[in-house]
C-alpha cells in the first residue's frame, strides 16, 4: 500500500518537473532568438533608449518581458520605455497596462488619442479599419518617441508575421516584400526594430499562458479580421504540420536572396548582361538537381549567456 502512495505522490511532482524543465528551454529559446536577431541586425546599441510599443496583446507584452531579460545580462546599456496609445475604443480597460507596468518597476507612457472617432467616421460600417488605425497609431507613436528621446521604436511583430506579410504581398501587391528586421521610417527620423523576428507565434503563445500576461483583446474596436491574413496564416500552419522545416527553410530564404535568379531589372541589369569568363557560383544550376537543406543560423550571439 505504501508503495502505492508513493507512485501517486510521485506522479505530481515527475509532472511538475517536466513542465518547469519545458518551460525553462522555452525562455532559453526565446533568449536565443531575440539576441540573434538583435546582433545579426545591430538593433540595440549602447546608451539606446527603445521606445517598446504595447498593445496590450500577447506579442508585445512577450517582446518586453524578453526584452527586460536581455537588458540583465547584455554586455551593453541601454534603456527601456513602454509606451501605450489608448485610442478610446469602447470598453478599452484603460487600467490593465498602467497597473502592469507599474508592478515591473519601468519607465511608460500612455499616450490617449481618440482615434477610434475618426477611423468610425471614414471606414464604411462593415469595413476593416485596421489600415487607417495602423496609420493613424503609426504617426503618434513616432511622434511619442521624439518626445521621449527615443533612438529605436521596438515593435512585437514575430517571425509568422513577417512571413504572412510576405506571401499577402506576393499574393495581392504582386511584389517580394515583408517585413524587415530592422527599417527607418518614411520620413527618415525614426529607426524600427522587430526583435522577435526569429520568434515562432507557437512559442510566444505558450509564453504568454507561462507568464499569465494581462491579454487586453483586439476586437474591442468592432473591426472585421483581416480574413486574407487570417487565411494566409492557416497556410503557414498546415504547411509546417504537414512539411516540418518548411517554415524555418522560407525564413532563412528571406535572408539568402539571388537577385541574378529573379527578374528584378531594377536589382539586376539582365539587359546588358554579357559573358565575363568568371565562374558564377550561383550559375544556371536552376537547371539542374539539387539537394535541399535547411540552412543554419549563424551562431554568433554575445547576448545570451550559456
Amino acid at each position: 500500500m505504501s508503495a502505492d502512495w508513493t507512485v501517486d505522490e510521485a506522479a505530481p511532482k515527475t509532472q511538475a518537473f517536466k513542465i518547469e524543465r519545458e518551460t525553462h528551454k522555452l525562455e532559453k529559446r526565446l533568449c536565443r532568438h531575440v539576441g540573434q536577431a538583435i546582433v545579426d541586425y545591430n538593433m540595440i546599441e549602447e546608451g539606446d533608449r527603445v521606445m517598446v510599443c504595447m498593445s496590450g496583446g500577447k506579442d508585445s507584452y512577450g517582446l518586453l518581458d524578453i526584452l527586460l531579460k536581455m537588458q540583465q545580462r547584455a554586455p551593453i546599456q541601454f534603456e527601456l520605455i513602454a509606451v501605450n496609445l489608448d485610442q478610446k475604443q469602447p470598453g478599452f480597460p484603460a487600467h490593465i497596462l498602467p497597473e502592469y507596468l507599474k508592478s515591473l518597476g519601468i519607465k511608460f507612457r500612455i499616450e490617449t488619442q481618440d482615434t477610434y472617432s475618426i477611423v468610425k467616421d471614414k471606414i464604411p460600417e462593415g469595413k476593416t479599419m485596421c489600415s487607417l488605425c495602423s496609420r493613424l497609431r503609426r504617426g503618434i507613436l513616432y511622434r511619442v518617441a521624439d518626445e521621449i528621446g527615443a533612438t529605436k521604436i521596438a515593435l512585437g511583430h514575430h517571425r509568422d508575421d513577417m512571413l504572412q506579410t510576405f506571401f499577402l504581398n506576393m499574393f495581392f501587391g504582386g511584389k517580394l516584400k515583408a517585413m524587415p528586421a530592422k527599417l527607418v521610417s518614411d520620413a527618415g527620423h525614426h529607426v524600427v526594430i522587430r526583435p522577435l523576428a526569429y520568434v515562432p507565434e507557437k512559442d510566444l503563445i505558450r509564453w504568454a499562458e507561462h507568464r499569465a500576461f494581462p491579454i487586453i483583446p483586439c476586437t474591442l474596436c468592432g473591426s472585421q479580421e483581416n480574413l486574407q491574413r487570417k487565411h494566409t496564416a492557416s497556410m503557414l500552419h498546415d504547411w509546417e504540420k504537414k512539411f516540418p522545416g518548411r517554415i524555418e527553410n522560407m525564413m532563412a530564404a528571406l535572408q539568402n536572396v539571388v537577385p541574378s535568379h529573379l527578374m528584378d531589372l531594377k536589382l539586376h541589369d539582365f539587359v546588358n548582361l554579357k559573358p565575363t569568363g568568371v565562374p558564377d557560383p550561383d550559375g544556371d544550376k536552376a537547371f539542374d538537381t539539387e539537394e535541399f537543406a535547411v540552412p543554419a543560423l549563424p551562431q554568433t550571439v554575445q547576448w545570451v549567456s550559456a
